[in-house]
């Protein structure tokens, strides 16, 4: 037989092309448009509804970056279409290759009533199935014109980035505005030839069933008259009818679908616009579930529904309905899709608390699966935050996106820093916007790697990152391959149904320990600085205006204020949305994040001076109040005093220019380029710095990544580097006891203040940087005299150890990683750590000694600063404030507590007493990271804590309150199942393994 294969595939390319798709709308008609351009901010709908637009005609430009228009269409549905459907299809200038990422729509009825969503993958909006003819049409369209900003040619640096620079040229043509007979049997005919189509291209060419396919659709095109689609599609079909009803083999792999529309919170858009996309794709989603009775949609992300709450009440009626009939689905149980790696540990923990109690509280639903397809890598606490939430799975899919070496499972347990074991899926499909197209289902059955143990993935499908949503086309799809033989299997599933199957199908998966670290967007732990510092700082200001205003409300009846913190935290929860805290969104969205953090700092700083006020009352006294978890200088954590003066400081200059700082436990020599060659440490006799290198170098690299500017940095930027070891100045600070250093380099300026307080074993490095480089990296590197082939990173919880060596491609794909407060290195009973105020990235590397002893030295290098183009051409340009400390003689209790001290600063205020802890722990190892009022205002006193040393800890726990009753509580402050711990009246005794995590809730007698 004569191979015609590649003939027949051509042949139904080009019917399906320029024949069959067209004849989907027959006959069509023009309708009336008008529109109205709102002059600034989108506007409330009724506002919109009642403008008066003027002229505007198919193929006009309109759309100003950013802007809002809205389109009236009207018409008449012609009397001769009697009986037949007819469709609006409304075509702002769409481009179909970019769904959610240009202009979009959200059609109106004339009362107000949304009826859905338009993009360029859903243009049509249904008149009537069927119609009578005469009717009359008339639909408004809310439309933002969106600018481009990730176009063909990608990552080119653009201005349209922001409102206040995009200029106001039109950036789209109006294309199609009509009225159209929709001939629902030749849509038909498009999606069986589609599937068969895309089947047949992935079955191999010497396999039966892609011949048998082959020919079908032969006999289909050949039944098509190519002059009369319409007249001839139903016999067309008849032919495929075989070919589509024979069944999938037994052991065909079995893809669960759930519809999805990924929207990014903020990101290549601003959040306010993120609002409307939400409501734009709810509203598309709830007219398909209404139409398709097995379609399924899950949404994550409880801000996002409370942003359709609040501003679309009407589509709210719709999605509470859907959600009551298990159609529409709570996804997630967080509140937004945050980053995993950055967030501190309440800020993780509340991410938890407040979308599960939103969709608990809403729907009553309790969330049992983490769902984040799109966050840049896993943090090792993770899974057992996911757990003291009450939830048990994780979904991602961003793994496969690592370059250099490819995960192993798809299906797996995933344990974490204490031993906490999480079931985690890996949708084999590689993509959160699956579309169902035959090269998509064949890649996940290929793919998956748990094959012979279990049958089973997800597939989240639809147009996601800018929203959109499934479309019917893919209901369709998933109808024809529900039971297809040569194809996986598809059903429309929950989430929880997914995993329930296949939880029970392998149940002794293999088990992943440690991060999940993706081998991509490393620089996301960098870029966009002031950012991820109003973060940290936020942080740690709720963390002390809860701790101090639940102290002054036990104590002196203070008004907690319960809805302005639920508000604030919110607010900063939001913000650690995966392309805002990583940097990686456009100007306007760091731009407003920058103002949003000033304004919270502010409303925080003033709960926290009230809250204090309140508790030292009136007087002249000076106190210190001490946030921190752990006592310093005299003062206990969580109270109040007068400090104690502990020893001096001393400065020494010497001929040469160099600085010698002495406090009787650290001795700092700081030469003439404002280096740091030596850091020695008294009481051990041992130096800190490595032989002939000097800390405090900054260094300088090129950063121009392959792709991903904002996102990336490539190994090969080391290849390059200056090091920035001229000096300006380096003199005594202004107290006399300090050391002030001033550089100069490329556009930019630095200036240093070392300083090293009395009875302190911490060098505190204050620097300043007015930034104006551009794709530049700059790095602040501590060479160290510290054998280790391993190093210890905070993270939510506890800490991770990486190894500093590159033996295998997987350790030296970790070169740049993120740390909360503290990295350290360590010997057997002596170690260095650095802490910082700010930063994330970092990276650790080995040297080899050239002096006589031999050996390895460490180099830790903190990540300061960065200049991409993309997607903000003006990334950091300006003044950066940064603190770190180095830290000698560190074992890693010192880390975890210089940690803390350098990010929650005592505060000076004068009163009439000493405050006493409301909660005190005896045991070092023991790191409170909350105290509060229970979230239900009954006035219980809620303790988190958790042991951060790596090794086992009893603590005592000790009330300054009468305690009625004790509890432990999940994330949520529920009562769990476990034995209350120990109570001798207010002492609590708790007995913690390795980074466990504990909250207890403290009733008040």
């Amino acid at each position: 037989m004569h191979d015609d294969r590649s003939l027949v595939e051509a042949r139904l390319k080009r019917v399906l092309d320029e024949r069959v798709r067209p004849a989907v709308y027959p006959e069509s008609v023009p309708l009336d448009v008008a529109v109205w351009h709102a002059p600034g901010e989108p506007v409330p709908v009724e506002e919109g509804l009642a403008a008066a637009p003027g002229p505007i005609e198919v193929g006009a430009r309109w759309g100003a970056p950013w802007g809002t228009s809205w389109f009236r269409v009207t018409g008449t549905v012609p009397e001769a279409w009697a009986g037949r459907t007819v469709e609006a299809l409304l075509d702002l200038g769409f481009d179909e290759n970019m769904p959610g990422f240009q202009c979009e729509g959200l059609v109106y009825r004339p009362d107000g009533t949304p009826v859905k969503g338009l993009n360029p993958r859903n243009q049509w909006v249904r008149i009537g199935a069927p119609v009578e003819g005469g009717e009359e049409v008339r639909l408004h369209i809310e439309a933002a014109s969106n600018p481009v900003i990730l176009d063909y040619h990608p990552f080119l640096p653009t201005q349209l980035g922001d409102k206040e620079t995009a200029g106001s040229d039109p950036q789209y043509t109006l294309t199609r505005m009509d009225l159209a007979v929709f001939d629902e049997t030749v849509w038909q005919l498009v999606l069986d030839l589609e599937v068969l189509g895309e089947l047949m291209a992935e079955l191999p060419v010497d396999s039966a069933r892609r011949w048998d396919i082959l020919r079908a659709v032969e006999k289909a095109l050949d039944a098509i008259d190519l002059q009369d689609v319409n007249g001839t599609a139903a016999r067309a079909r008849a032919q495929l009818t075989d070919v589509l009803a024979t069944p999938a083999a037994p052991s065909a792999h079995r893809v669960s679908a759930v519809g999805h529309a990924h929207i990014d919170s903020a990101w290549l858009w601003p959040l306010r616009e993120t609002v409307r996309k939400v409501a734009r794709t709810t509203s598309n989603m709830t007219a398909l579930i209404e139409d398709e009775p097995e379609f399924v949609f899950a949404m994550s992300q409880a801000q996002q529904w409370a942003w359709v709450k609040e501003h679309r009440p009407e589509v709210w009626a719709r999605v509470k309905k859907a959600v009551a009939d298990g159609r529409f689905v709570p996804a997630g149980g967080m509140w937004v899709e945050a980053d995993t790696n950055m967030p501190g540990s309440e800020a993780m923990a509340r991410q938890f608390v407040h979308g599960k109690r939103f969709f608990l509280d809403e729907f009553g639903i309790e969330n049992d699966e983490a769902w984040l397809p799109d966050t840049f890598g896993f943090a090792a606490g993770l899974p057992q935050i996911i757990k003291a939430a009450g939830s048990k799975w994780l979904l991602t899919q961003k793994i496969s996106w690592s370059r250099t070496n490819t995960f192993p499972h798809h299906t797996f347990t995933w344990e974490g820093i204490d031993g906490t074991r999480i079931f985690t899926h890996f949708p084999p499909v590689d993509t959160y916007n699956c579309s169902m197209k035959g090269s998509e289902l064949a890649h996940a059955a290929r793919n998956f790697k748990d094959k012979g143990r279990a049958r089973h993935s997800l597939a989240p499908t639809g147009w996601g990152d800018g929203g959109g949503g499934t479309t019917r086309e893919m209901v369709a799809k998933a109808a024809r391959l529900r039971d297809l033989e040569g194809s996986a299997t598809v059903v429309w599933e929950t989430p929880a149904a997914f995993f329930e199957k296949a939880e029970a199908e392998y149940p002794n998966p293999p088990v992943w320990v440690g991060e999940l670290y993706l081998e991509l967007h490393r620089a996301t732990l960098t870029s966009q600085a002031k950012t991820k510092q109003g973060n940290r700082r936020s942080e740690h200001l709720l963390r002390e205006a809860e701790l101090w205003a639940a102290t002054a409300a036990v104590r002196t009846g203070f008004p907690y204020p319960y809805e302005e913190l639920d508000r604030i935290w919110k607010t900063v929860l939001l913000h650690q949305f995966h392309d805002i805290l990583p940097g990686s969104s456009i100007a306007w969205v760091h731009r407003e994040a920058r103002a949003t953090y000033e304004r919270l700092a502010g409303e925080l700083n003033g709960i926290i001076d009230a809250a204090q006020r309140a508790l030292a009352g009136e007087g002249s006294t000076p106190l210190v109040f001490n946030a921190a978890p752990h006592a310093r200088a005299g003062v206990p954590a969580g109270g109040a005093q007068a400090p104690v003066a502990e020893g001096r400081t001393t400065l020494a200059p010497r001929t040469d220019g160099s600085h010698v700082l002495d406090n009787g436990l650290l001795r700092i020599e700081i030469d003439n380029r404002g280096l740091v060659v030596s850091a020695y440490d008294i009481d051990a006799d041992r130096e800190s710095i490595a032989p002939g290198r000097a800390a405090n170098l900054l260094q300088l690299h090129p950063d121009f990544p392959n792709m991903w500017d904002a996102w990336d940095v490539d190994e090969f930027y080391r290849n390059t580097v200056t090091d920035l070891t001229d000096a300006d100045e380096v003199t005594a600070g202004d107290d006399g006891v300090s050391v002030r250093i001033v550089r100069s380099f490329g556009a930019s300026r630095l200036t240093q203040v070392l300083s090293l307080a009395p009875g302190e074993r911490r060098l505190v490095l204050d620097t300043e940087v007015d930034w104006h480089e551009t794709e530049k990296f700059l790095k602040l590197a501590f060479p160290l005299d510290v054998h280790a082939e391993r190093y210890a990173s905070e993270t939510q919880f506890g800490h991770f150890h990486r190894p500093t060596h590159t033996n295998t491609s997987w350790e030296a794909a970790k070169f740049e990683a993120c740390n909360h407060r503290f990295v350290h290195l360590e010997e057997p009973g002596w170690g260095v750590a650095i802490v910082n105020d700010s930063t994330y990235g970092h990276d650790v590397t080995r040297a080899v000694r050239t002096d006589a002893d031999g050996g390895t030295t460490t180099t830790v290098r903190v990540s300061l600063l960065r200049a991409p183009r993309f997607p903000d051409p003006e990334t950091d340009q300006g003044v950066h404030r940064f603190r770190h400390a180095l830290v000698p003689g560190a074992h890693i209790g010192d880390a975890v507590r210089e940690g803390w001290r350098i990010n929650q600063p005592e505060r000076r205020i004068t009163g009439a007493s000493d405050v006493a802890p409301l909660v005190s722990v005896d045991q070092e190892a023991v790191v409170v990271s909350a105290v509060k009022l229970a979230d239900d205002g009954s006035g219980d006193v809620v303790v988190r804590f958790h042991e951060a040393h790596g090794g086992r800890a009893r603590a005592t726990l000790t009330a300054g309150f009468e305690v009625a009753g004790v509890e432990v509580t999940d994330l949520l402050e529920r009562p769990l199942p476990e034995a209350s711990p120990q109570r001798d009246g207010n002492r609590i005794t708790v007995r913690l393994r390795p980074f466990q995590l504990m909250t207890l809730r403290l009733k008040r007698a």
